[in-house]
């Protein structure tokens, strides 16, 4: 996937968004942090290596009820498998 900028925010608009998740991949010797953005029935992968990353969380901060505290309750203890909805319509 190519990396996060406007041009790919403007196929995620908020009011269409369905459900926002968050979890880790075990990548042997560190987590990789992900998202799931699901719209119109299509699920949209994501990456906290993609660049723009900050973009996104940004992005999806202005949905209604965004769980803001999701990427810090997925992150602990490391190497544990972790997911939390961050948001859901």
């Amino acid at each position: 996937m190519a990396d996060i900028d406007a041009g790919l925010l403007y196929h995620l608009p908020l009011a269409e968004i369905e459900k926002v998740m968050f979890y880790k991949r075990d990548e042997v010797t560190s987590d990789l942090i992900c998202c799931d953005v699901k719209i119109a029935g299509k699920t949209w992968m994501f990456h906290e290596a993609l660049g723009g990353w900050d973009l996104l969380i940004a992005h999806l901060s202005g949905l209604p009820g965004f769980r803001s505290d999701a990427l810090a309750t997925i992150s602990q203890p490391p190497f544990a498998a972790s997911e939390t909805v961050a948001f859901r319509r």
